[in-house]
């Protein structure tokens, strides 16, 4: 029993590890799986566990992941994760999976759940080696197919790493096919030829998915096959001369032979042909590597003779090639003569000088010495050459037979030979040496008579141009060149007098001038000195060096307001000196306050919606004037005032009287020039179009009795004259206010009321007086005969002053004290207070 309990607790422990390897288990075996593309940075959201299991969760490997402990979702960290650095070892076929350990759930349960990462595209193929060779023999068949073992690899797995290949500069005689997806296969389209072309260089690239791509270059040697045999060249010696006294090895000939192949399939073997003479096999050999024919022995021969060599070139597998060389024996010389020669002209170690371009002049004489039985003999020139042998008196003269030129040749070596017996005598051979002096018969001449150069503007003060080169057949002295500008030439440009090496010493400018023709001399310092000239043209070429030039910094143009939508304000005009590009220019506002559009192509600036002085009566835009110049645009700027000319557009507008119904009380008792009131209008136009004048229309008759006057400039309405008892009642006065606009003014009207009476005191219109007149009368008032107004509310306060007078009458004797008091206060009140449409006399210049 006392062992009991510790064995009873092991096997509880067991049972709970056990649970939890079995819990475990089921989780790893379960269905919780994540994907996430490899590569991800920061923040991107993998998944949740609260899918699968109850908050609150903790992640215990947070290397790639971090997890909120609220939600379960869980972020990549800023260790990305690399499929290929993680998973080296794997295929491309298997799944990449990390697992991660959580612990979640109220009662903190383990688990585990796979994170698999999904491939992307981010490895390009690439080749083991840069270059693949392949050898191929030229008598391939067409159509033949070779594998490529040098494949493209690809990091990446599944579609990612399907790659496709392209086969570039194969000029068709190779293409490509894929066997099985996998297998690469060149494969021969035309014939090959080593003798025509030995080695094909192409591009082999390899595309992914992606498409990433890779290239390698793929070198084919085309090697040689004997399909060539030996021929003998054109060139080939097919007859030789040896003197009969020759030694022996001498070289008599060499033959040549070729074979286009290559290699030991080049190898040619020289044989002399069977049917070859004893005779010739006796005195001659020829080397079957090298074609070199020779004496075999030395010659001691009297006698012409010719010998007859048919030499055979075998190649591998070939038939041979032939050729045939005659060789000449010539007869030994056995005689002793000798040519003793008198010299005549300028003569140094037996070599005669002669000046060139002399006429036909005699050198030297020539005489014959030695045994004298060989009567007959004779000597003479061998060869073409500019020289004569004249006999005279059993001498010769050696004459010129032209003028010699140095420039052609400097020296002349003549042989002159003895004729006797009709055989050349060897021994008696004499060469002579003639030298050529030079004299100055030759300008200096320019490689190129005509040099074209471009420069760019803004060079460095010093810059080389170019270099010109005269060359002078002549020598010494008389060749050697030096060089000059024609004195008609720019000062900036000068050149080296014994380089030809040509410089601009200033700074050139396109816009000032934009090509330059230079004279460039060439002259010899013989005596006299020749000279001959050549053209340098130099084009100067733009850059981009002047900014748009606006013909004035600041335009300003007057634009009347009732001009229609889109009409023309004016025209900005810019210049740019550059050419091409560098000079095109174009227009941008910039900086607008108003309605207004610039058409780039015209300069022309126009507005877009109407004008309104009185709204707005100025604007202001900025232009920025820029041309297409490279590598920099240039611009400049401008300014540009707009002034809204006034038009009259609108009526005058009268402020008092507020209305036509206004009404004004004057005592009998004003005096003459009283201010009663006054009309005041505006006019929103501006100059003579809002200028108003004020004008009653009446007729003259009317207006000279009329007790009211108004003032056509103020409006001031006084008093004419004294007021009297006739004058009582109400006086409709009909001004008509008009602006001094031009062609037409335009023009409002209003009624000035005033009530003419012994006590002032508030007065009021029922309704507004009627204009009886035509329109006629209102715009031309100088013409007007007679205004009328219906006075109705003058009939109605005559009835109401008769009913009150009565009223009063039967009241006098009640309430004569009250009234009376009430009269005093009620003055007294209309003294101090201002009621609408009341205008007080004592207060109108205050009010004015």
């Amino acid at each position: 029993m006392g062992n009991g309990t510790p064995i009873n607790m092991s096997w509880a422990g067991l049972m709970q590890i056990l649970l939890v390897v079995v819990h475990l288990q089921q989780i790893i075996c379960g269905s919780v799986r994540f994907y996430i593309p490899e590569e991800q940075g920061p923040g991107v959201l993998v998944g949740s566990l609260s899918e699968h299991f109850p908050p609150p969760y903790q992640l215990l490997t947070q290397k790639y992941l971090r997890m909120d402990k609220n939600t379960g979702d869980f972020y990549t960290t800023e260790e990305k994760m690399d499929r290929e650095a993680l998973f080296p070892e794997e295929t491309k076929t298997e799944e990449c999976i990390i697992l991660h350990n959580a612990v979640v759930g109220p009662s903190g349960d383990l688990i585990q759940f796979a994170v698999i990462i999904e491939d992307i595209n981010d490895n390009a193929p690439h080749f083991e080696n840069s270059e693949i060779h392949l050898k191929m023999s030229e008598d391939v068949s067409v159509g033949t197919s070779f594998l490529l073992d040098d494949q493209a690899l690809d990091r990446d797995a599944g579609y990612n790493s399907e790659l496709s290949y392209q086969l570039e500069d194969s000029d068709g005689v190779f293409s490509l096919t894929i066997e099985d997806g996998l297998v690469i296969m060149l494969v021969v389209q035309t014939a090959l030829d080593r003798e025509t072309r030995d080695m094909y260089k192409m591009t082999l690239v390899a595309t992914d998915q992606g498409p990433l791509s890779a290239t390698a270059t793929l070198i084919v040697t085309v090697t040689d096959v004997n399909d060539n045999c030996p021929s003998f060249s054109p060139d080939s010696p097919r007859s030789a001369s040896i003197p009969g006294d020759s030694p022996k090895n001498m070289l008599v000939a060499q033959v040549r032979a070729t074979d286009p192949d290559s290699g030991s399939n080049a190898a040619i073997v020289y044989s002399l042909s069977p049917k070859v003479s004893e005779q010739a096999k006796h005195l001659l050999s020829l080397d079957s590597l090298t074609g070199s024919i020779r004496l075999t022995q030395d010659l001691q021969s009297d006698s012409f003779e010719e010998l007859l060599l048919k030499v055979l070139a075998s190649g591998h597998h070939c038939p041979p090639a032939y050729t045939q060389v005659t060789v000449s024996v010539l007869p030994k010389a056995n005689q002793e003569l000798a040519i003793k020669i008198g010299f005549i002209v300028k003569h140094q170690n037996e070599t005669m000088v002669l000046p060139e371009n002399q006429p036909p002049t005699v050198l030297a004489v020539l005489e014959l010495e030695g045994d004298s039985r060989f009567e007959g003999s004779s000597i003479a020139i061998e060869g073409e050459v500019p020289f004569t042998l004249s006999p005279q008196n059993g001498k010769y003269l050696l004459s010129t037979s032209k003028a010699l030129d140095y420039e052609m040749k400097r020296e002349h070596h003549i042989f002159v030979v003895v004729h006797a017996e009709g055989s050349v005598i060897t021994h008696s051979r004499r060469a002579i040496s003639v030298l050529v002096a030079d004299v100055n018969d030759n300008a200096p001449i320019f490689v190129q008579s005509h040099y074209k150069l471009e420069v760019e503007e803004n060079n460095q003060p010093g810059m080389s141009l170019l270099k010109v080169l005269a060359t002078d057949a002549d020598s010494g002295y008389n060749g050697r060149v030096t060089y000059s500008l024609d004195k008609h030439t720019s000062s900036i440009f000068n050149i080296d007098p014994n380089t030809g090496q040509l410089s601009v010493s200033a700074i050139l400018d396109r816009e000032q001038q934009d090509a330059h023709t230079l004279t460039v001399l060439a002259q010899d310092s013989g005596s006299p000195p020749l000279e001959s000239a050549a053209t340098v043209s130099i084009q100067v070429l733009d850059q981009n060096d002047n900014a748009p030039v606006v013909i004035t910094p600041h335009f300003i143009f007057f634009m009347p307001e009732n001009v229609k939508p889109f009409a023309q304000v004016g025209r900005v005009r810019v210049t740019d000196p550059d050419e091409g590009a560098n000079g095109n220019t174009e227009l941008h506002v910039v900086s607008s306050s108003g309605p207004f559009v610039l058409d780039n192509t015209l300069g022309t600036l126009h507005t877009t919606t109407d004008l309104d002085y009185e709204t707005r009566d100025r604007y202001e835009l900025y232009l920025l004037a820029s041309d297409h110049g490279h590598p920099v645009a240039l611009t400049s700027t401008a300014r540009v005032t707009i002034f809204v000319e006034d038009i009259n557009d609108n009526q005058p507008k009268v402020v008092l009287p507020s209305s036509n119904s206004s009404c004004q009380t004057v005592s009998q008792t004003a005096v003459t020039g009283t201010i009663v009131t006054k009309v005041f209008a505006i006019d929103a136009d501006s100059g003579l179009n809002s200028e108003i004048t004020y004008t009653v229309v009446m007729p003259d008759p009317v207006q000279k009795t009329s007790p009211f006057r108004v003032d056509s400039m103020s409006g001031n309405i006084t008093v004419a004259q004294q007021l009297l008892q006739k004058d009582l009642g109400m006086h409709h006065l009909f001004i008509v206010v008009r602006d001094g606009g031009k062609p037409a003014p335009l023009y409002t009207t209003v009624w000035v009321n005033l009530l003419v009476n012994e006590s002032v005191g508030p007065c009021h219109l029922d309704r507004e007086p009627t204009w009886s007149g035509t329109a006629d009368l209102v715009q031309t008032p100088q013409k007007t005969q007679i205004c009328e107004a219906v006075d109705i509310r003058s009939a109605q306060l005559t009835l109401l002053v008769g009913l009150g007078m009565i009223l009063v009458s039967i009241c006098w004797l009640v309430a004569t004290v009250v009234l009376h008091l009430k009269q005093r206060r009620l003055h007294h009140k209309n003294r101090g207070h201002i009621e609408e449409n009341e205008i007080p006399l004592r207060l109108q210049d205050k009010y004015y």
